[in-house]
């Protein structure tokens, strides 16, 4: 195979509705059988993942938190990256009834309530950032995200971003999939996601991806030559 990492988002990409189909479970079950590295890229809260997905256990390395925490599935070891929320933060969007759920790292919302949580980081003057994922939103401190996140658990892994497919379908998942070696989008991606990647499956979130393992393994995959991407 010309790559042998599989870097892969979660809602959107591999499952629909937070469900990922026996189809999908299968063909990821074929992939690890072959050889080939399982990473998940998600912008899910841990203990929230554990819930929907039961076979984190094919993944050598997940990214959580849309960069900010690893989580290694083999030994249950969670890797924080960043520092948590202001308290801060925190208590203002409490105060001001703002809808928002908070991580180890990530505070999270939906659409329209990143109006009021991009203005409270204003008033608070912190060094934080709003990320978009279709209608959820997320808050982070500056410059994480799930590139900055991937970047760290493939050094961990002891692997280069140039040996991995990425396949995403939203907009915090540009970053991740212009570092990868091939960046590729499921057919219900965004434009502009399918706009920038490298290759777009005919198959929608998991018959896009059983349609991608099914490239790698069969060893259809362009060889992708571009400038190296900074992370963003």
């Amino acid at each position: 195979m010309r790559y042998h990492i599989l870097a892969t988002d979660y809602d959107g990409t591999l499952a629909h509705d937070g469900v990922v189909d026996a189809q999908t479970v299968q063909a990821l079950e074929r992939a690890r059988a072959a050889g080939c590295m399982l990473v998940m890229v998600t912008g899910r809260e841990l203990a929230e993942l554990l819930t929907v997905c039961p076979r984190l256990d094919l993944f050598t390395q997940v990214v959580v938190e849309n960069g900010a925490l690893l989580y290694r599935p083999d030994t249950r070891q969670e890797t924080v990256l960043c520092a948590p929320p202001p308290e801060a933060l925190v208590r203002t969007l409490r105060e001001r009834e703002v809808e928002h759920a908070v991580g180890r790292v990530i505070v999270a919302t939906t659409r329209p309530h990143d109006e009021p949580l991009a203005q409270i980081i204003r008033e608070l003057g912190l060094d934080w950032q709003v990320i978009y994922n279709k209608e959820s939103v997320m808050a982070l401190p500056a410059g994480v995200n799930k590139a900055t996140g991937l970047a760290l658990a493939l050094t961990g892994l002891g692997v280069s971003p140039e040996g991995v497919v990425g396949v995403g379908d939203a907009e915090n998942d540009l970053g991740f999939l212009e570092l990868c070696g091939c960046g590729v989008a499921v057919a219900n991606a965004l434009p502009a996601v399918k706009e920038r990647a490298d290759l777009v499956m005919q198959g929608a979130r998991g018959l896009g991806v059983i349609e991608l393992i099914e490239r790698m393994l069969a060893d259809d995959m362009p060889p992708i030559t571009r400038q190296p991407r900074a992370l963003h």
